[in-house]
């Protein structure tokens, strides 16, 4: 499997991994990959963080100082979920003594990546056979009746092999966080030069809000250049750059620009263009077709998540954070607050292990990585262990009566696979 980061980055003197539970299953499925490093001999001091609800509630800031300082001094981190809500539920949910006095809620995950500059974002999308969450097309059909001529069809299904490696450029774009309610007035002035604008000059400063897009030349050409040497270092046949040049014409024009300079270089490669919009349908329609697909931060969330949706959803989807001196590796799942408290734990830690693989490749135990997940792959074709998800029931405590296992049985299941004579 070709999950590794490529990256240049990290040169550890103290193999030392600054471990951010989080909120809701974080912790739960955080815990279960350190089991399974464990088990594989990673060798390595974990360090624990705060980061999360807990702390904007209680501190007014869900991402304190003191972790960004170890994050400072070890340069790598596990990061398990967070739990992320909209400026004015964030507000009520303030400790009342910190209420009025100016603290205003911001995502952590989003701080990290622009505070130690992870600007290449790396999710993988692969299909392990015998996943019943797989997408599956159909290629043939029942009988019909078109226009009043009945035409037989036979009902034929295939389950086209998904191997696409999406990378999102993470630190610009629509999540830089540079936007207003009500404008101050030097902004507004700045935006009704534009022709464009004269159609909200006379809307009320309250009613109205601007969130920029904003893409940097760099920034662009650092996203697109990672993702040929990865294309290029493992054999994918296409670059797919996915944006809207034809409505978007500023940003997502500059990203293909830069492509088209640095495709120059890899001309064994083909650099295909896709629009977002198309892009959601053509991968349901060949998947098989696409390799490594690069795109800005909102449309790269967008893409990557819907190529998660077809090799099992968010309980199978890791990520990468890479800077150049900094790297955080994470499920790209939520919370899922309402399974928190379960006990035992139904939810599936796969996402997370594949993280922590991800993290293997980057400091160079490729081994490791490549025996985990190996043995993920034999217990997921097997089908004997499945967790809800993949028995595609509801998640409650009754789906451990349906048959469904739960977390840490899922995780033994994937320590009792494990080759140890790969290992050696």
């Amino acid at each position: 499997m070709r999950y590794s980061s490529i990256v240049e980055g990290i040169i550890m003197a103290d193999r030392t991994i600054v471990t951010m539970p989080g909120d809701g299953i974080g912790r739960t499925v955080l815990n279960e990959s350190l089991k399974l490093l464990e088990e594989v001999g990673f060798e390595a001091e974990y360090v624990e963080a705060d980061i999360g609800w807990k702390f904007w509630q209680t501190e007014g800031n869900p991402l304190p100082d003191r972790t960004l300082d170890l994050l400072e001094k070890h340069r790598v981190a596990l990061f398990g979920a967070i739990t992320s809500k909209p400026k004015k539920e964030a507000a009520k949910e303030l400790d009342p003594a910190l209420r009025g006095k100016g603290f205003e809620y911001y995502s952590p995950i989003v701080g990290l990546r622009q505070h130690f500059d992870l600007d290449i974002c790396i999710r993988p999308c692969k299909s392990f056979p015998g996943n019943p969450l797989n997408f599956i097309r159909r290629s043939g059909g029942a009988d019909v009746d078109f226009f009043g001529e009945k035409q037989e069809k036979t009902e034929e299904f295939e389950e086209p092999e998904v191997d696409v490696v999406v990378f999102r450029q993470n630190t610009e774009g629509l999540y830089a966080g540079v936007e207003w309610t009500d404008p101050p007035t030097v902004v507004r002035g700045a935006l009704e030069t534009h022709t464009k604008m004269s159609k909200f000059n006379s809307i009320d400063g309250k009613d109205l809000a601007v969130s920029t897009r904003i893409f940097t030349r760099e920034g662009c050409r650092r996203i697109v250049t990672e993702a040929f040497k990865y294309a290029d270092k493992f054999g994918y046949d296409s670059v797919t750059i996915c944006e809207k040049p034809n409505v978007i014409r500023e940003t997502s024009g500059m990203m293909v620009e830069e492509a088209r300079k640095v495709w120059e270089k890899y001309p064994k490669i083909d650099l295909w263009n896709t629009n977002i919009d198309a892009q959601m349908m053509w991968l349901t329609k060949n998947p098989e077709d696409y390799g490594v697909i690069v795109a800005g931060n909102m449309f790269g969330d967008i893409v990557s998540d819907a190529f998660a949706g077809l090799v099992g959803g968010l309980g199978f989807a890791c990520s990468a954070n890479i800077g150049k001196d900094c790297a955080i590796f994470e499920p790209t799942h939520g919370s899922a607050p309402k399974y928190e408290d379960l006990q035992p734990s139904i939810v599936n830690p796969i996402a997370m292990f594949m993280s922590a693989c991800m993290m293997l490749d980057h400091l160079d135990e490729t081994k490791k990585a490549t025996a985990i997940r190996k043995a993920i792959a034999k217990v997921v074709t097997e089908g004997k262990i499945r967790t809800y998800d993949m028995m595609k029931i509801k998640g409650s405590e009754a789906a451990l009566d349906k048959g469904a296992v739960s977390t840490s049985r899922m995780t033994q299941a994937v320590i009792d696979a494990i080759d140890t004579e790969a290992l050696e």
